[in-house]
């Protein structure tokens, strides 16, 4: 075959010839594999994809896992965290496959070595915290620990809980502690992993009058503790926060311990503060942490270490009721869960686990510093000297009125005023939260929403720093976005009234209190068939409000503006976004009306007009349908008939008279066509009156853009230098006379003979402008100076 086509002259055959050779052998071999695979006894077909075959290589699967974890070049990028995994990142996830290698020992090394390891992680992590002669439960899960703890607290305080289950418990019901600032769902949890009904969970309210609204009240849950117990239950577990999760405070856990050893019940600790026990400087009511009687301690993302086991510390003298509540296990895979925490602590050493909290804290109190500097913030955690999170909003104090963003109202202030302020500066907070993600990720920020506050901007750096790689330069960056953001914020939290004040004394506007939008505000355009009371989809509002979103785009101002369904309903509304100090409110509203105005009657002119030529097309068919039936009549019926009316008419010719039908679409009407046949001139018709614009025109300067205030000096400044600019040209031309003036003066009407007088010229030209008759037909109306 080979022999053959290099005989062949023609390369293009030879190449086809070679290519169909090798398609065929292709074909053959894939035959041949089918008929082979045909004859197992499991089809390929009832096997997933990545599984037939052979297998596929290493390259292939890790390729697949990228794509999993990245997705696909198509989407669009997503603006999440990136951790920064450095040595002692890699030290961590390689304790995880070191530990399925640990496995594979035999039985008496693999117990020694998960001994060692478990006992050498508990040993380091007692010294480093100052929990001396603790045990130490390792889990995935952060509140599992917590969990753990209480069902050693029930063993420990019902003896015979083993053998009689729950009718101990429905005896003496077992009551647990939880703080009103604890995180969401803690309670619900324990329950669920305890089996315990919700009444068990009793809630601690916190300070009102005196101290941190967000430390637990102590006198109030020395109140419930006596409560509960003369009604027959039994105090078991109190859960107290050093560090909550929203706003970092710490409780008097001193004067917790106190009462909890007075009547009895387990003390559990918990927060992000008890990450500070690792440094020298520890404030009191941290380190009275370390005598409670358990803590649960998350060392991942304190030290920036990826898959790192929690860490709940704990004191208790009988092993086999930790062994019951399942806090030990004889397992070694249970014991290997420490493994990689075991690398990770003797790669950073204690310096190294020092530092990362140290940096953490310093930057916790740089961003403090530097924003007690700003004017319109307001920190929450101010009295908290040592605490390394950092909770701040945006606030304002308008002239003649309260502070905007109080936690306290006013006692004159309405309700719905107290309310409608609030949601209007936490949807400005969230605006800020969000502004400031985006130009700093690296610093960690969350936006959160607290219960007397309202919406604020949490910084914990102990939580994401040592992850994301935060600097000192962060911080500095991220105070100057907050600088930046805050002249948009006042001036947009000052426009709003005066928008609503405008909006509301417009006619055919509707403003709509919208407290999730962080812009100067919401307007509706109500339309003239607009039914107020509904709250159902409107199609003509919706086109209206379309057409007037897309004018006000083109006006290319600094303002952006966006359509959506109204707060509350499903009717369109504009949406107006953050403005400057130089906004014009009055001219934006008056565009916005005037814009929707105009929308709205050319939509209806258009609607007019189709039913007016409709109406107009069925009564010209109806006339000359009338106008034929008349020829017939007066030329006869002869006339008609093919040859004789051709006989007739060559004998007798008719004068034929053409007859049509114009329709004047500014009348509306129907006009006979014999005029312009008879004088070969199209009749005018009438001319309409010119449609009066509410447009405010507006003399703006050079590159000034729309909705944007003139500063009066500069007015005053153009006005004078236009006048005397006038002044000046006047006197040129009086001096300029001469020759020239005397020629134009010998050339006038008044010395020519036989010129047309002043009069006749202004005659003349009255008749011309009556003669144009086709450009009157559409008189130009000029558009209104801010939609230009």
């Amino acid at each position: 075959m080979d022999a053959s086509l290099e005989k062949i002259a023609d390369p293009t055959l030879a190449e086809m010839g070679k290519n169909l050779k090798e398609a065929m052998k292709m074909l053959e071999d894939s035959q041949r594999r089918t008929e082979e695979e045909n004859g197992k006894k499991l089809s390929s077909g009832d096997i997933p994809g990545p599984l037939q075959g052979s297998g596929q290589d290493m390259v292939s699967i890790l390729q697949l896992v990228q794509n999993l974890m990245h997705g696909d070049e198509d989407e669009e990028p997503q603006n999440a965290r990136i951790q920064n995994i450095g040595e002692q990142g890699h030290i961590a996830l390689l304790g995880h496959s070191l530990g399925a290698y640990i496995s594979t020992l035999d039985k008496e090394k693999l117990r020694k070595l998960t001994t060692r390891i478990l006992s050498d992680t508990t040993l380091w992590l007692c010294r480093i915290f100052r929990y001396e002669n603790g045990c130490a439960y390792f889990h995935e899960e952060e509140r599992e620990g917590l969990a753990k703890i209480c069902r050693l607290a029930i063993h420990s305080r019902y003896e015979d809980f083993v053998v009689d289950g729950f009718n101990v418990l429905y005896n003496k019901k077992p009551v647990i502690y939880l703080s009103a600032a604890a995180r969401p769902g803690l309670g619900q949890y324990l329950c669920n992993q305890l089996g315990l009904p919700f009444p068990c969970l009793s809630r601690v309210p916190c300070n009102t009058m005196f101290g941190s609204q967000h430390q637990m009240d102590v006198a109030l849950l020395e109140k419930l503790i006596k409560d509960d117990i003369e009604r027959g239950k039994l105090p078991l577990l109190l859960v107290a926060n050093a560090g909550t999760a929203a706003v970092g405070h710490t409780d008097k856990i001193g004067r917790l311990r106190e009462l909890c050893e007075q009547y009895g019940i387990w003390l559990h600790v918990e927060g992000v503060n008890l990450a500070t026990l690792a440094l020298g400087y520890v404030s009191s009511s941290v380190l009275a942490a370390t005598k409670c009687d358990s803590m649960t301690l998350t060392p991942g993302p304190w030290l920036g270490l990826p898959a790192v086991p929690a860490v709940t510390l704990y004191k208790h003298d009988d092993p086999a009721l930790t062994l019951v509540a399942g806090l030990t296990s004889n397992k070694p895979a249970d014991k290997l869960r420490a493994l990689p925490l075991w690398l990770s602590l003797q790669y950073l050493g204690l310096d190294g686990i020092v530092e990362r909290i140290k940096h953490a804290c310093q930057l916790s109190q740089r961003l403090q510093e530097s924003l007690k500097k700003v004017n319109h913030i307001k920190i929450l955690v101010e009295d908290e000297l040592s605490s390394p999170v950092v909770v701040f909003r945006f606030f304002q104090e308008l002239p003649g009125s309260d502070p905007v963003l109080k936690a306290v109202p006013a006692p004159n202030m309405a309700p719905s005023a107290v309310g409608r302020e609030r949601h209007s500066c936490d949807a400005l907070n969230r605006w800020l939260g969000e502004q400031l993600k985006q130009l700093v990720p690296v610093s960690g920020l969350t936006v959160m929403d607290l219960e007397v506050e309202g919406v604020c901007v949490r910084f914990s750096p102990l939580m994401t720093a040592a992850v994301l790689g935060t600097r000192g330069e962060d911080v500095d960056q991220l105070v100057a976005c907050i600088e930046s953001r805050l002249p948009v914020l006042t001036c947009t939290l000052q426009l709003r009234e005066e928008f609503k004040q405008e909006v509301t004394g417009t006619a055919g506007l509707l403003h709509v209190d919208d407290p999730n939008w962080p812009g100067i505000g919401v307007v509706r355009y109500e339309h003239a068939n607009d039914d107020k009371n509904s709250l159902k989809l409107d199609p003509e509002g919706e086109k209206i409000h379309a057409g007037l979103l897309k004018k006000l785009n083109e006006l290319e101002s600094d303002l952006t503006f966006k359509m959506g369904p109204e707060y509350k309903s499903m009717k369109s509304c504009i949406y107006i976004g953050m403005a400057s100090d130089d906004v014009d409110v009055s001219e934006l509203v008056e565009t916005i009306a005037v814009t929707g105005r105009e929308i709205e009657e050319n939509s209806r002119l258009l609607e007019n007009m189709t039913e007016v030529v409709r109406k107009g097309i069925q009564e010209a068919q109806v006339q000359l349908q009338k106008a034929n039936e008349e020829r017939l009549l007066e030329e006869g019926v002869l006339r008609q008939i093919p040859v004789v009316g051709s006989v007739l008419n060559w004998f007798s010719p008719v004068q034929p008279s053409q007859k049509g039908r114009t329709f004047n679409l500014t009348a509306g009407s129907l006009e006979s066509t014999e005029h312009t046949y008879v004088y070969k001139v199209q009749d005018t018709g009438v001319t309409p009156p010119q449609t009066p614009s509410g447009t405010r025109t507006k003399q703006r300067l050079p590159g000034q853009k729309p909705f944007k205030r003139s500063l009066r000096g500069s007015d005053a400044l153009s006005e004078t230098s236009s006048v005397s600019h006038i002044e000046d040209l006047e006197k040129m031309e009086h001096l300029s006379g001469g020759p020239e003036q005397e020629a134009l003066e010998a050339n006038s009407p008044e010395q020519r003979p036989g010129a047309p007088t002043p009069q006749e010229v202004e005659q003349t030209g009255a008749f011309q402008n009556r003669a144009q008759g086709p450009e009157d037909d559409h008189p130009q109306v000029e558009a209104p100076e801010s939609l230009r």
